[in-house]
């Protein structure tokens, strides 16, 4: 069952996992779920459940444009698993999926393996005396126990502590400064502990130091030791230039770019003023300073979350038209993931933000669509009635050579318009002749015989299908 939110009639099926298969058992309580992509979206979001409909695993998770998942802290044993994967359309649009398969996960037998540090690393140093621990997941444990000391085997900073099933620990104090850190962490489950495991280890700086800002107390000013962010809070880039690269906009000693991960989690990108992004979604930016204090380097940092939107080159899909008084009104209607400008009849500009234009004079114009991301611009060309003005009153078919043939004006108001044909018929409306653009045009003879002096009127039609009637002399 398909449920389509604000009430649009869209595409997009909602996909069923590919792994595992649905209705499948015996599934490892570590298995990445995964499932076929989908065109025309700007994200995921997963809920899991043991029961249909439910979100006690995971509530609605957004999952980017990667159609995979691996549960952060692994699957419960021994239990009916249900999935259901939405999807996020543009401009705010969710295509909600009803919960209508299911996995069955293993009964775990076994107890886990040890696990790792993950932040701080094990072996660094000058880590911050504020930091929180970190570490990777165990597969098959159901919780963590944790001891940290500043000796191996001590326990003075944490006696050993069943902490559940997380991967992060924030002490309660800061760490003592220039002191080796040693950390053991003890997954288990039902089966038992795992065996083995033994202590890691790091050492903290010399401590902090104000980074302000704050008022110098001999100077007055206020000083901050860290740089001025002003990196956006958005960053849109086009759907067919992923991967892009984004540079740092502020001055600074270092950088830092993180991958927000759907577990709030964050993956090191880079390490210098500029990051490779490979998928929408949410990052954190970090430029810092050094600073020189008793004889020790610090950090003083600023950081930015923000997003990573797509953009992408318009679609002009219709341009609504409504007479005035002093020409005519449009309406450009566009469609696409992006943030969009318009032009009349100049490429470059100038662009506004408005799709309206007001008071446009009869003729062929052209309409630009730019997006502001540089994605590209799209132009259609429209016609607004076709002008009796453009074709002579008169003509005189003497043979002097001035004025002898009768045919469309193309001046250069009306340069762009593109005839089909033109009919000519005598003042009582018999057809006479037919003749085409680009011709010479009419002679004033109709099957090799004079026509004498006399009013006709034409019968005209544009590519457009715009037509337009009038008169015009003959004279001898």
């Amino acid at each position: 069952m398909i449920f389509l939110v604000s009430g649009i009639t869209l595409a997009q099926q909602c996909p069923t996992i590919s792994y595992p298969t649905p209705g499948s058992s015996d599934v490892p309580v570590d298995a990445t779920i995964s499932w076929p992509l989908v065109d025309g979206i700007t994200g995921y979001s997963l809920n899991l459940g043991t029961t249909p409909g439910g979100t006690d695993i995971l509530n609605r998770r957004s999952a980017g444009l990667t159609n995979t998942f691996t549960p952060p802290v692994g699957l419960p044993e021994n239990t009916r698993i249900y999935v259901s994967i939405s999807m996020y359309l543009t401009e705010g649009n969710f295509i909600f999926c009803a919960q209508d398969f299911y996995f069955e996960t293993e009964n775990v037998t076994t107890p886990p393996g040890c696990t790792t540090l993950s932040e701080p690393m094990a072996e660094t140093a000058n880590v911050d005396n504020e930091a929180e621990i970190r570490w990777n997941y165990a597969s098959r444990a159901t919780g963590y126990y944790l001891t940290i000391g500043t000796t191996q085997g001590g326990d003075e900073i944490l006696p050993r502590t069943d902490i559940g099933n997380r991967l992060t620990y924030h002490p309660p104090a800061n760490l003592p400064p220039e002191t080796d850190i040693y950390v053991t962490i003890v997954p288990y489950n039902e089966n038992g502990s795992a065996t083995g495991c033994g202590p890691e280890h790091f050492k903290t700086g010399s401590g902090t130091i104000d980074c302000g800002p704050y008022i110098d107390p001999v100077t007055g000013e206020t000083v901050k030791l860290g740089p001025e962010i002003t990196f956006p809070n958005q960053v849109s880039v086009c759907t067919n230039d992923l991967p892009t690269s984004v540079s740092a906009t502020d001055q600074a000693d270092g950088y830092r770019w993180f991958r927000i991960n759907i577990d709030n989690t964050e993956t090191l990108l880079s390490e210098s003023a500029a990051v490779e992004l490979s998928e929408l979604g949410l990052y954190r930016y970090v430029a810092y300073n050094e600073v020189e204090r008793n004889d020790a380097t610090y950090e003083c940092a600023d950081s930015r979350i923000f997003r990573v939107v797509a953009s992408e080159l318009p679609r002009i899909t219709g341009v609504e038209q409504e007479n005035g008084p002093e020409g005519t009104d449009l309406m450009v209607e566009v469609a696409g993931a992006g943030n969009y400008e318009y032009a009349l009849d100049t490429r470059g500009g100038p662009f506004q933000e408005s799709p309206v234009f007001e008071s446009v004079p009869m003729g062929v114009h052209t309409l630009f669509v730019r997006d502001k991301n540089g994605c590209g611009v799209q132009e259609k060309l429209i016609s607004l009635g076709l002008p009796s003005d453009a074709f002579p009153k008169f003509f005189t078919p003497n043979g002097d050579g001035i004025n002898d043939y009768w045919q469309f004006d193309p001046a250069h108001e009306y340069s762009r318009i593109q005839l089909q044909s033109i009919y000519i018929f005598d003042r009582y409306g018999m057809f006479l002749t037919q003749i085409f653009p680009g011709t010479i045009g009419w002679d004033g003879r109709v099957s090799g015989k004079l026509q004498p002096a006399s009013s006709y009127w034409f019968r005209a039609r544009d590519v457009f299908d715009n037509e337009v009637t009038g008169f015009f002399a003959l004279k001898r």
